[in-house]
């Protein structure tokens, strides 16, 4: 709304609701029966346009992972911005560029790595689909069940989550493979040893059956995020990796989610799994709410592509001057750690309040990535628990996810500064809303 000075009026929530829906799409997804604007924040407390504060504890999607008004990364965009160079395009040098790739490469772990920057998760996964792809010479690629890449036409072509894929066209063959979420898997009630085993051995099935053999790849997420923090057994994806190379098949980690010592244990996800892949796709806490993400990989994996190409916006000066500043600021103050600590506390936390509520089926996860998966008396996926959960967490104060193959699971993925008073906090208002 613009009123007589040609100035926005701010309006309440009621009344920008009814302007989006006008204006935006019908699919574009909104929490709450009301939905909020968050108008200004601090740590890891938000304040609405109508002046309620809330504990965040989903970041955004796991993309404020340091947390709000942090003034070491707000000054470093601030210091790029006075330069007055806000955008270049990669045909020119940008410096921030090169040095967090540099910092990437070294941190990735992959031999002779290269980075290329992106503006997103969903960008940086159909990058990898191209390289790996033109690399095998192949249109043929593995996905799990379950999984989430992305909206654009690739990655959502394996993404194996019915509520977030809008077409069954595709520019690539998918075949898919068990072994993301093992809560409602047939092989549920294996042994870690027997349900990786069993996940093998259907992998290995599906090569042979589903295709001819020549797979580009196989992207998987280490902890499936939009399908509810399902968390496999360690070791699975190494276990994968033996049978990939058997058939010369690349393996892309897709660490969107899992990145930047999230999971407490590791730095990247993958490495849960005692494997190095031959690519990781990166986003979201990166940038602290920059929009940014990228594919590190092998050299000459990264090096296969011979048409000429660049991207306007991915790795500009502003992205990545912040993604530098956050990546020191995690690193300086070790954030890893302290996803270990106070995740631990919040699985044990939510674990002690399922054991007296049937209602909870699974809680699980690793580091601050925990799932809290609703179910009936018959132990059929929930929903309606989980919207009801969700609300209620709001009413309380508590910002919280939902994801999972059923709509069904709340996620928990705050900020990694969390401290261990808001933890708690967090726990009491959970226990009242279960």
């Amino acid at each position: 709304m613009v009123d007589a000075g040609g100035g926005r009026t701010a309006g309440g929530h009621a009344e920008l609701l009814a302007r989006h829906r006008a204006v935006l799409p019908d699919w574009l997804a909104l929490y709450y029966e009301q939905p909020i604007e968050l108008a200004s924040a601090a740590g890891r407390r938000v304040t609405d346009r109508e002046g309620r504060t809330y504990l965040d504890f989903f970041a955004g999607i796991l993309t404020n992972a340091i947390g709000y008004d942090v003034a070491e990364i707000s000054d470093a965009i601030r210091s790029q911005v006075d330069t007055g160079v806000l955008h270049s395009s990669t045909l020119y040098l940008i410096r921030s560029q090169v040095e967090l790739a540099e910092r990437i490469a070294a941190l990735s772990g992959i031999p002779d790595a290269k980075v290329f920057f992106t503006n997103s998760g969903t960008e940086a996964n159909e990058t990898a689909l191209v390289l790996a792809t033109s690399y095998r010479r192949s249109d043929q690629v593995l996905a799990l069940r379950n999984s989430y890449h992305g909206r654009s036409f690739a990655s959502m072509a394996v993404t194996g989550n019915r509520g977030w894929s809008a077409s069954s066209l595709s520019p690539v063959k998918v075949s898919w493979v068990h072994g993301g979420y093992r809560y409602r898997s047939p092989f549920k009630d294996y042994s870690d040893a027997d349900y990786v085993k069993a996940c093998v051995a259907d992998l290995r099935e599906v090569i042979e059956t589903t295709t001819a053999g020549d797979v580009a790849c196989l992207l998987a997420e280490p902890i499936q995020g939009v399908g509810g923090f399902a968390t496999p057994p360690d070791g699975l994806f190494g276990a994968f990796k033996e049978v990939l190379d058997e058939y010369g098949i690349l393996f892309v980690s897709d660490e969107v989610q899992t990145g930047w010592g999230r999971t407490g244990e590791h730095f990247w996800g993958i490495q849960a799994h005692g494997v190095t892949p031959d690519a990781m796709t990166f986003a979201k806490g990166l940038g602290n709410g920059l929009a940014i993400g990228g594919v590190v990989a092998r050299g000459d994996l990264m090096d296969c592509l011979t048409a000429n190409s660049i991207s306007t916006f991915g790795g500009n000066p502003v992205s990545t001057a912040g993604a530098l500043a956050t990546l020191d600021y995690l690193l300086d103050h070790d954030l890893q750690a302290n996803a270990a600590k106070r995740g631990e506390r919040l699985l044990t936390g939510l674990r002690a309040i399922a054991e007296e509520r049937p209602a909870v089926g699974d809680v699980r996860g690793k580091g601050l990535m925990v799932g809290i998966e609703l179910v009936g008396p018959d132990g059929a996926p929930d929903p309606a628990a989980a919207t009801a959960a969700l609300e209620g967490a709001r009413e309380r104060g508590l910002l919280v996810g939902k994801g999972g193959l059923y709509g069904n699971v709340i996620r928990l993925a705050p900020p990694m500064t969390v401290t261990e008073d808001e933890v708690e906090e967090a726990l009491g208002i959970l226990g009242a809303v279960l």
